[in-house]
């Protein structure tokens, strides 16, 4: 493709006891005859760690270093301050995270780039599950796929499918096992490969999946090799225990459409799969709350024939009264649980959905996590389904894992119905609570986690940790658990001889899979409780964290790679960090500065400009138009008039002023006002413009501090700084924040509402004026109706009629009287600048000139706006 052959790939993968080694291999040469960009891009599983990249170009090795991500941080911004950096992107999908490199190569140069990751797969349905993205983008004449696994217990089963396979390639899939031995490989022609017969398209694209398990004979299997050992739990045949569960629906307005009766087929399919003898119940929170029954309801089948009906008849309005649903669930489940109306051994689970911010009853998310947490006092688990970007998963997270259960994104596509039916499979067959697995406290030091409150079946439980003695070979673990008829109770013992005998065949194994299985495990679970934790606890759990990954070379959230390019005889550094669900960010992408305006720039700059035409051309309303630039100048648009009203405020220098405050969605906008160099001895009001704006979302914990100079994020207390001199694309849950180098930024928040900030750069030698910034809200509507502040308010239709249009002191601008919110009102008709599309000149929009600070027009006076801070 462009000159840029690839004409190898390989993935080669071993497994050994559920832990997956994989290296990633692809060479390209470049056939052209003048330098060409090579992109390497692959997509890894989410629960993947990087531990290791190079680059080998013309026989030199550029290998990529693990470092601390503030380190790496600051040497990447050492290379930006130099102009001299490439992005490496870390993008994520739903399953998928994207790691994409790309560097210059000469005519006729090749270029190999090899990628390593680790992860513990994880057993679902009596099935453990990899998975390979498979996407070469070009036919290539050397592509294989081998897998090799290792599982001392023996295997029972192996499968491999792809997405993309069809009945030709089906025959390239060569799959072997037998005892303890898996082999997969994949290894289609340059034909098989093709679309049609003489198309050059590949047909690799998709998903190729492996899925084995191993032989059980025992309930567990214990593992020791070289001082650290690993332990498997997932008895078989198990009588299934019945359950209780309550359902917590948000069925606010924002949940209207498509993403009510999503819900509505998943409710519904769920019905089918309860059995008679769990017991049931629907809470559903608006800004009331209701509940189907007012106690847990056995499923009989006449019971979920009524629930059916319930259901059916579910609509969507008001708004998110999440505390008060998920207060009311756990009140009848102690209920249940005090008043005998559930058998004794049963496992009682609260799954909660919402697509939204809780904005009514308790609307502070640190005391919903107090108050639950209570309440449930970890009797039951709790699981958090958060639909679509809107939510604040951090919190949804939080929640879940202090009381022991988990958060999951439902991505608000077509199959949301079966995304939200596939979770409740996972948790549908629970077959023990409170399991603990115990070992000897004087031999073990730094044990994973061994306690958990339910074993579902089809799944595993997995336990590693390291011995005091490093030689020590044998183990004895007290396994316990409460099963549907009795207590489970047993103890197993393992020696490290047993183990190696079941290891006998070395050319399987990869360096010390135990003690790496063992690092991945506890980075992981510390990285979750770091979640939940605060003060000196979370900086402890990061310090223990940061130096696994370290220690163990694994790409985390504490962690970066920095991969260091030649580019012209200069080196370039990039960046990849590991990004972590609905908190961090997801995407940076930092440009050369002398490289052309990249894509995210035309987009965004057809997003201005098809939205900047002179107001008179539209027919529907443009929503977008209500902004303040210049002298505080403020223009508000009303489209039903095809009009303009504006007016300005002429305050001090360091006042901040309150633009824009709506209480449900948390959005605050304020700006603080900066004056000329000096006081212009000829004018009778000194001019003022805004130096400084801050946008906050509070449901997300999220602030932007806008300069001149600089561009601030905050998110809870982790700080990013950039320049205007950037050009940035960063996506983080719920909100994209463009910077376009040297013009303008634009946010836009999960809910839909957006904000561009221009940047005015005057002549720095400027006797009087100063840069400045101007705001303009493009999608106004999506903020609530309780909005307010000097712009808010005018967010909401505003109707005027203009009488006695008379020449007024300037001939070409003629006064008239306005009558406006019930005021009489002696106006200007003037022009102000909309700079949106050009920064310098600015386009003439005409409009009503309201005096005085727009008094008669804003509610109140101009001073009830002014507010102490930026935050």
């Amino acid at each position: 493709v462009n000159g840029i052959e690839i004409y190898s790939m390989k993935i080669d993968s071993k497994v050994t006891s559920r832990f997956a080694h994989n290296v990633i291999t692809s060479r390209a040469v470049n056939r052209g005859n003048v330098p060409k960009e090579v992109f390497f891009d692959v997509e890894l599983p989410k629960t993947a760690f990087i531990t290791n990249f190079s680059m080998t170009i013309d026989g030199v090795t550029y290998p990529g270093t693990i470092k601390e991500k503030e380190a790496a941080k600051k040497q990447y911004e050492k290379a930006v301050s130099r102009g001299q950096t490439a992005g490496l992107v870390k993008a994520s999908g739903r399953k998928t995270e994207k790691f994409t490199v790309s560097v210059n190569i000469k005519a006729a140069s090749k270029v190999t780039f090899e990628l390593t990751y680790e992860e513990l797969l994880k057993r679902q349905f009596g099935k453990y599950e990899m998975f390979i993205k498979v996407k070469p983008k070009q036919l290539v004449k050397d592509f294989e796929i081998e897998v090799d696994i290792f599982e001392p217990q023996g295997i029972t089963e192996l499968e491999a499918e792809g997405t993309f396979i069809t009945n030709e390639l089906q025959n390239t899939i060569k799959k072997t096992f037998s005892g303890k031995k898996g082999h997969i490989s994949f290894k289609p022609t340059l034909d098989q490969q093709r679309t049609c017969a003489n198309c050059s398209q590949s047909v690799l694209d998709g998903d190729f999946t492996v899925k084995y398990d191993v032989k059980r004979t025992t309930p567990d299997n214990l593992q020791i090799v070289n001082g650290y050992f690993v332990h498997f739990f997932a008895p078989t045949n198990l009588p299934k225990l019945s359950k209780n569960i309550i359902f917590v629906l948000d069925t606010s307005g924002s949940m209207s459409g498509r993403e009510m009766e999503q819900t509505k087929e998943a409710m519904l399919k769920i019905l089918d799969d309860i059995k008679e003898d769990d017991f049931f119940n629907f809470i559903l929170f608006d800004s009331e709350i209701s509940t189907w029954k007012d106690t847990l309801i056995k499923a009989t089948p006449e019971n979920l024939d009524e629930a059916r009906k319930f259901i059916r008849h579910i609509s969507a309005q008001g708004m998110t009264n999440l505390h008060g649903g998920l207060m009311r669930g756990i009140d009848i489940l102690n209920a249940a649980h005090e008043e005998n109306l559930v058998p004794r051994r049963s496992a009682s689970i609260i799954i909660m959905l919402t697509d939204g911010h809780p904005n009514v009853g308790v609307s502070n998310t640190q005391e919903i996590e107090k108050a639950v947490k209570k309440a449930i006092d970890g009797r039951y688990t709790l699981y958090n389904l958060g639909f679509g970007s809107g939510v604040d998963y951090g919190f949804l997270e939080r929640m879940a894992l202090e009381n022991k259960g988990l958060a999951r994104r439902i991505y608000p596509d077509s199959d949301a119905a079966l995304q939200l039916q596939g979770f409740y499979d996972e948790v549908s067959n629970p077959m023990l609570i409170d399991v603990e697995l115990n070992y000897p406290e004087n031999e073990i030091s730094d044990l994973t986690t061994n306690s958990f409150k339910h074993f579902y079946d089809g799944s595993e439980i997995v336990v590693a940790g390291r011995f005091v003695d490093s030689n020590q070979n044998h183990l004895s673990v007290d396994v316990r658990g409460e099963g549907a008829d009795n207590a489970l109770s047993y103890t197993t013992q393992q020696d490290a001889e047993q183990t190696a005998q079941a290891l006998q065949e070395q050319k399987y194994i990869f360096g010390e899979y135990i003690e790496r299985l063992w690092a991945y495990l506890t980075i992981e679970q510390l990285l979750e409780k770091r979640i939940t934790a605060t003060g000196e606890e979370k900086e402890n759990l990061t310090a223990q964290a940061l130096a696994l990954s370290l220690m163990y070379k694994f790409v985390t959230p504490l962690t970066s790679m920095v991969v260091t390019k030649p580019e012209e005889d200069e080196n370039e550094e990039g960046i990849a960090d590991k990004p972590t669900e609905g908190t961090d960010i997801f995407t940076i992408v930092l440009y050369l500065r002398n490289q052309n305006i990249t894509e995210i720039l035309e987009i965004s700059e057809v997003f201005f400009s098809c939205t900047s035409p002179s107001y008179h051309t539209y027919a529907s309303p443009p929503t977008w138009y209500t902004s303040v630039d210049g002298d505080p100048h403020f223009i508000i648009s009303v489209p039903q008039k095809k009009d303009a009203i504006c007016f300005n405020i002429n305050e001090n220098p360091g006042m901040i002023l309150n633009l824009i405050n709506d209480p449900v969605t948390g959005i605050t906008v304020n700006g603080e006002l900066i004056g000329d160099k000096r006081a212009n001895s000829d004018a009778k009001i000194r001019n003022s413009y805004f130096g400084k704006l801050g946008i906050a979302n509070k449901h997300l914990d999220f602030k932007l501090t806008v300069t001149p100079e600089t561009i601030t994020i905050q998110n809870g207390d982790e700080k990013t700084g950039f320049t205007w001199l950037d050009s940035v694309t960063l996506q983080q849950a719920g909100l994209t924040l463009i910077i376009n180098r040297k013009k303008n930024l634009v946010l836009s928040m999960g809910s839909g509402v957006s904000f561009a900030v221009v940047l005015h750069q005057v002549w720095k030698k400027h006797p009087l004026h100063q840069d400045f910034l101007g705001l303009y809200t493009l999608k106004s509507d999506k903020l609530s109706e309780q909005t307010h502040g000097l712009l808010g308010q005018f967010f909401r239709p505003i109707d005027f009629t203009i009488l006695e249009i008379h020449p007024g002191s300037d001939p070409k601008k003629p006064d008239a009287t306005m009558i406006v919110k019930n005021n009489e009102l002696t106006v200007t008709r003037g022009w102000q600048k909309d700079y949106r599309r050009d920064p310098k000149h600015g386009v003439d929009i005409p409009c009503w000139f309201v005096h005085d600070n727009g008094a008669g027009l804003i509610d109140g006076v101009h001073t009830d706006y002014i507010v102490s801070s930026l935050f």
